[in-house]
């Protein structure tokens, strides 16, 4: 059965007028929803003031109003941690499908009045912001109607945004499998090893694979993409590297290989400045770069707003050709 926009707006209206009268016998408004939804999801005060800029304690007394409305405990506090009582997992289950049907209602109308006006969210782990926001900008640029909010996070914290639904559209490596995603490659992403340019091994070529076993190397975090690439590269090798620090930003490695702590292993993006300036090299080693890919990736069977939609279509055909040389 075909429904066009308008068709979809109107069994929407229906079902979140239906929802909102529920609301309305509960005395609970959507602001306080929608606040709900954020501590719960997160399970944290503090995450969800940040999330919806706001302060700590108006996240609270938004709380504390919609308990004090419903006459029941949603959070309880054992040390630090925050949990659902049974009243706030029943709460957090029906506050989704009210969130999603306002989602859908707004990209509903959002798709009426085409590109010329829209938002879109967009998820990126940390070594894409190197070049996320140059793409953002050009599109942006073409689509100037459309109003982006980019959240820039970890592997893990991007992979629960989209588990989540709160973000149209991520980019990052090779996502693992499993997940309940669609993902597609639109540009290379190589890893290089750098060295800061008084290194003597920035004079060799050709340099054996193996020799890296008597370096010291500065890696990200567990569970980075790039960790994970470098570990399988050497694994594969059969290669035991030494370890002397361990980052979760890009930013720490690079000023850390600078000041001659180590060498590092990092995507060609992430170091195009410092390279450029010559303040970081690229080591001329056997079987490098490791290439990988950078991938769009959303929800699979999510229905993508026209922003969405476009950017993902912008990425995969023309993202490679605007990258600075």
């Amino acid at each position: 059965m075909y429904f066009d926009g308008y068709d979809n707006i109107f069994l929407i209206y229906h079902s979140t007028r239906a929802a909102g009268s529920i609301l309305a016998m509960l005395h609970i408004t959507l602001r306080q929803l929608k606040v709900f939804e954020s501590v719960a999801r997160n399970l944290s005060f503090s995450r969800a003031a940040e999330e919806l800029y706001l302060t700590q304690p108006a996240v609270s007394m938004q709380i504390k109003q919609l308990e004090d409305n419903i006459n029941l405990p949603l959070f309880e506090q054992l040390g630090r941690k925050v949990y659902l009582t049974d009243a706030g997992r029943e709460l957090y289950h029906y506050s989704r499908i009210i969130s999603q049907q306002l989602a859908d209602m707004e990209l509903a109308l959002d798709e009426l009045k085409g590109l010329d006006r829209g938002k879109l969210t967009i998820s990126v782990v940390s070594t894409a912001n190197y070049f996320a926001p140059h793409l953002l900008a050009k599109f942006c640029q073409r689509y100037s109607g459309i109003t982006v909010s980019l959240n820039v996070a970890n592997r893990e914290t991007v992979l629960k945004h989209l588990a989540d639904n709160v973000t149209d559209l991520a980019i990052m490596g090779l996502p693992p499998d499993g997940l309940d995603i669609a993902t597609e490659s639109f540009m290379e992403n190589p890893l290089v090893v750098i060295a800061p340019p008084t290194h003597p091994l920035c004079a060799l070529r050709h340099i054996p694979v193996k020799r890296l076993e008597q370096e010291t190397f500065l890696v990200r975090e567990p569970g980075s993409g790039t960790r994970s690439a470098m570990e399988r590269f050497f694994s594969e090798h059969h290669i035991s590297i030494n370890k002397s620090m361990e980052t979760d930003t890009n930013e720490a490695i690079k000023q850390a290989v600078q000041a001659g702590m180590g060498l590092g292993i990092m995507s060609l993006h992430t170091a195009e400045l410092e390279l450029e300036t010559k303040r970081l090299q690229i080591l001329d080693v056997q079987d490098f770069p490791i290439m990988r890919h950078w991938h769009v990736v959303h929800r699979k069977n999510k229905r993508l707003s026209s922003a969405a939609h476009a950017f993902r279509e912008f990425l995969l055909k023309e993202a490679p050709g605007l990258m600075p040389a």
